[in-house]
């Protein structure tokens, strides 16, 4: 259920990996401005800083935007999230969420990019999707039993991360709970020695339409182009 449409190859010029550095900091901003400044005490952000040391995002960035996101700085910062819900091409459901600093500005400019991608076009999909807790770990014994841990954490499902994600010789995890119990799943599997890498809170598809090479092909373009917008943060569709 967890699987679904990934990005690809969105680093692969100076361009894109500007916009990539922004959009982790601002999770790290929003992730701060929730849970508080203590990556120990606050899951998501924890997760958020690692996704960013990964990326090469540098140390002084990382602790100012903590620090600008949990109120510690005089700058204050003022991005809400929103979503926005539609079709791409081919009926394929999507999900849009945006950390935006004015809404006016951003809702037609997604409106528009809907109405301008072949046969993409807005409209109510939720019911298409879960609204869930997700949580991405690695542990370093490929012998780990997951689905033990998942119990023990409270976890109502568990999958299996894809292989590009899992350092060799370990075994990787998608644990997938209620948005209540988030932050108690993640601080429960990070005490049995899991390696967080991901905490937050996701739209998963609950069926996938059947596609064909060409449409794939036209369905992750406009995906893409949306992704592509400086204010969206996720796109969640309904395509492996």
């Amino acid at each position: 259920m967890g699987a679904q449409w990934k990005q690809a190859g969105r680093e692969a010029n100076a361009q894109k990996r500007g916009q990539m550095v922004v959009k982790l900091v601002r999770e790290i901003m929003v992730a701060a401005r929730m849970g508080g400044a203590d990556p120990d005490l606050n899951a998501r952000l924890a997760a958020a800083v690692e996704k960013a040391r990964k990326s090469s995002v540098t140390r002084e960035t990382i602790e100012r935007a903590i620090k600008k996101g949990a109120g510690l700085t005089d700058e204050k910062i003022s991005f809400e999230l929103v979503a926005y819900e539609g079709f791409a091409p081919h009926k394929v459901p999507v999900i849009v969420e945006c950390l935006t600093d004015n809404r006016n500005r951003t809702a037609p400019e997604i409106r528009n990019i809907f109405k301008a991608g072949a046969l993409g076009q807005p409209g109510s999909v939720a019911f298409f999707f879960n609204h869930m807790g997700v949580v991405e770990a690695t542990y370093t014994d490929s012998a780990r039993d997951a689905e033990s841990d998942a119990i023990e954490a409270g976890a109502q499902e568990v999958e299996e991360l894809e292989a590009d994600e899992v350092p060799e010789g370990s075994i990787g995890a998608r644990f997938i709970a209620e948005i209540k119990e988030l932050d108690a799943v993640s601080k429960a599997l990070k005490a049995a020695g899991w390696s967080v890498i991901a905490s937050e809170i996701r739209y998963l598809a609950k069926t996938f339409p059947e596609l064909d090479e060409k449409a794939r092909k036209e369905v992750s373009e406009f995906l893409n182009e949306l992704d592509d917008h400086d204010d969206v943060h996720r796109v969640y569709a309904a395509m492996r």
